[in-house]
């Protein structure tokens, strides 16, 4: 797989503030990249360095594999504020302005990027008339004139409504599938789980953790089982693995093995020696909230 994006020992500091503290990782093509943290972690910074818009004090980083260039930044489209819309004109009017300042695209691509992020219906209403998570849609649509192969979106659905933010995951996913690399910051762990494919973590500028979500989530192996009889299902297993928690409201039983251990096979065998039919047998992966709390409050 291509690296989009390669990070090597970023550090930044703001007086006696260490923003970063030598930040390491790399961004895979067609990936959507969460960098996650709680205020104060340096996400922001981070992202305005590799979008030269802040200067780092130390380390490097490389866009498909090269130093920063002009025609490199033609690849790469952002959000990292609210665009200054008008919110008298239209959106095609406005992304008109926004093309006319940036240099970027075409007159013809304007209705594309308008399909692209579901507004091509409303090119013609004024932007004051938008719902929030369609001026985010249309901030988005700005982000993506001249075709770039990579979007950087620094906390794109913040200060939305639960709809808002539905309609920007959504169009993630689509733009993902349509080819795009998204790298994104945000603190809303419920939304990066359900749309990011890898992220990292930070955390008061320290890099705790980064990879493919899947492997950040399954630090250990969740065996959740239940069966007619639960009283008996835990007395049989409450001398399994590390842990085994009875969950009285799910009415089912859960042991935590050491990542990569747990057998489901010689469970459900073990089981059914000792009498026990499973209604229920589910390797379950631990919430990315649960595994973001352990992470960043060691």
């Amino acid at each position: 797989m291509s690296i989009v994006l390669s990070i090597r020992n970023l550090a930044k500091s703001y007086g006696a503030v260490k923003a970063l503290k030598g930040v390491s990782f790399d961004v895979p093509e067609g990936s959507v990249f969460g960098i996650l943290g709680p205020n104060g972690s340096g996400k922001t910074t981070l992202l305005g360095i590799v979008m030269d818009v802040l200067r780092a004090n130390g380390g490097d980083f490389l866009w498909f594999g090269q130093p920063g260039t002009p025609e490199q930044r033609k690849k790469i489209g952002s959000l990292l504020e609210t665009p200054n819309f008008y919110s008298y004109l239209s959106a095609t009017d406005n992304l008109k302005i926004t093309q006319a300042i940036s240099g970027r695209g075409n007159k013809k691509e304007i209705d594309e990027v308008l399909k692209k992020v579901n507004l091509y219906d409303r090119r013609w209403s004024p932007f004051k008339s938008f719902s929030l998570g369609m001026k985010q849609r249309l901030a988005i649509g700005a982000a993506l004139l001249g075709s770039p192969k990579v979007l950087v979106l620094d906390e794109p659905t913040n200060g939305l409504d639960p709809v808002g933010i539905s309609e920007i995951r959504n169009l993630i996913i689509e733009l993902k599938n349509q080819g795009h690399t998204i790298i994104m910051a945000s603190h809303l762990l419920d939304e990066v789980e359900k749309v990011c494919t890898h992220a990292a973590i930070l955390k008061t500028g320290n890099l705790i953790t980064t990879g493919d979500v899947e492997h950040i989530m399954m630090d250990e192996d969740i065996v959740e089982l239940s069966a007619a009889d639960m009283n008996a299902l835990m007395n049989l297993l409450k001398n399994m693995g590390k842990e085994v928690l009875l969950d009285e409201k799910a009415n089912t039983v859960q042991i935590i093995f050491p990542k990569g251990t747990a057998k489901m096979d010689q469970l459900n065998q073990h089981c059914f020696n000792n009498g026990i039919v499973l209604t229920q047998l589910v390797l379950r992966k631990k919430r990315l909230e649960a595994r973001f709390f352990e992470l960043t409050n060691n």
